[in-house]
């Protein structure tokens, strides 16, 4: 009887151990998210003083923090440690979680009791984070999923400081000396391994343009804050300069040519040209709004003309996307994003931001291992590569679509009765983002936002807005 008595003890002993050990770990979660959020309320102010920013830029920068301290510089193409991926996928899940509770009202037809019918409004999820938020989870999903197929690859690795054999032959000719050179076996790649590479590049170019029209349609529907609008001049002259204004109005205009007269030796230059158009592009939509000549925003110029203006210069934004996807933020851009009090626009931006960054990052280590596969198959091939440009992936896409390639419609898995449903598809109809068959809203963005990602200053990607001031 003692011996049963104590048999039962020692059972409840274990059985309550068992319990605690998986309650720990919930509550541990508990308090952590309950951190968290008491720092996204406090507006990251924790004196609690309000002086803290806006809860949308709060969460914005909460999400970039997040993808900086998970992700870093991704300096390697391997797959990435179960607890980061973890931890990635649970605060990534909490931060997403606010956008299940901003709705809408929408008509809704009901039946009462006595048989009449009656139409009622209910609230559901605002419509843009309906769409979006599920297929940027997708497009995050593929980019972990990418990394998860090289568990078993044994082919490449990468070249350690210390291996002076190795250094030289494999040390970086590019500007970018500090990330490891990969190394393959003498005769290259086994053809299975390459092929994948090849087919995962692809893929996540995909999901590098899909997230990028996704962050340039946010960006755009973004309201321009009036301390940008106040620092603008009151003519697009003013703004572009005598040369550039001259080019963008002339009767004849080439975008090629164009581009041939400007300096873009350097990234400061390129973004200065970009935040001198972005610019022009308020100044002439404020004109062709203006209310009344008397206005200080009035124009002498007719209003097809400055309609044809705006339009040339939205040609050479989409240009500037397509030639160089790598730029900063510009100073629109910076300004959107830290004035929008729009919590839902705040999380679309921030999360394609981190996927279009991440998406861009990984093709460039594919493109590596891939450019030292190409060597040593043949090493009259000169120096290993940077990526290709965007315009060039563009084209030789393009090249592969007369083949079985798949689609970003096959990756993140739309039916065709959504498609029929849905209000943004006409995205395979803009010839910046014809490869991709992603059934997204995307009228020609005016707003250039390929942005690097990193949020610490060391990290050389995208760091937090309000860090750039």
């Amino acid at each position: 009887m003692i011996l049963e008595t104590n048999n039962n003890s020692m059972a409840g002993f274990k059985s309550r151990l068992a319990n605690d050990s998986t309650v720990t770990s919930p509550r541990s979660d508990m308090e952590l998210m309950k951190e968290k959020f008491s720092k996204l309320l406090l507006g990251e102010d924790m004196s609690g003083g309000g002086k803290g920013v806006s809860s949308a830029l709060a969460l914005s920068n909460a999400i970039t923090n997040l993808a900086a301290s998970v992700f870093g510089e991704m300096k390697r193409l391997e797959p990435m440690p179960a607890e980061r991926k973890a931890k990635w996928r649970k605060e990534i899940g909490w931060l997403l979680s606010v956008t299940d509770h901003i709705v809408e009202f929408v008509p809704c037809k009901q039946v009462s009791k006595a048989g009449t019918n009656m139409e009622v409004m209910v609230t559901k999820q605002r419509s843009d984070l309906q769409m979006n938020i599920p297929a940027l989870r997708k497009l995050d999903a593929m980019l972990i999923d990418c990394l998860d197929g090289l568990n078993d690859q044994s082919e490449f690795s990468y070249v350690s400081k210390d291996d002076e054999s190795q250094e030289e032959k494999n040390s970086r000719k590019d500007d970018k000396w500090w990330i490891p050179t990969p190394k393959v076996p003498p005769n290259g790649l086994s053809d299975p391994l390459r092929k994948w590479l090849r087919f995962q590049k692809d893929s996540v170019n995909q999901v590098h343009k899909a997230s990028m029209a996704i962050n340039a349609q946010v960006l755009s529907e973004m309201e321009i804050p009036e301390s940008y609008i106040e620092s603008l001049p009151k003519n697009g002259r003013a703004s572009l300069g005598d040369s550039i204004y001259k080019s963008i109005t002339d009767e004849y205009f080439d975008p090629d040519y164009f581009f041939t007269t400007m300096d873009m030796s350097s990234e400061h230059k390129i973004l200065d040209l970009k935040d001198r158009i972005e610019a022009s592009v308020v100044i002439w939509k404020r004109k062709m709004h203006a209310k009344d000549g008397k206005s200080s925003w009035g124009s002498t110029i007719s209003f097809e003309k400055r309609e044809m203006f705006e339009e040339r210069a939205e040609l050479i934004l989409l240009i500037l996307k397509q030639r160089f996807p790598g730029i900063p933020q510009s100073k629109l851009d910076i300004s959107k994003i830290q004035y929008n009090k729009d919590v839902g626009q705040a999380i679309l931006e921030s999360y394609s931001r981190i996927i279009e960054s991440r998406a861009f990052t990984i093709m460039s280590r594919i493109e590596d291992v891939l450019q030292a596969d190409a060597m040593a198959q043949n090493p009259s091939n000169g120096e290993v590569k940077r990526p290709l440009s965007d315009k060039e992936e563009e084209g030789k896409l393009n090249s592969a679509e007369n083949g079985a390639s798949m689609t970003l419609l096959d990756f993140i898995g739309w039916t065709p009765d959504q498609e029929d449903n849905n209000p943004k598809k006409d995205l395979k109809e803009d010839p910046t983002y014809k490869d991709i068959n992603a059934k997204i809203k995307c009228s020609p963005p005016s707003i250039v936002t390929n942005k690097r990602f990193s949020y610490l200053e060391n990290l050389g990607m995208c760091r937090s807005p309000t860090a750039r001031h």
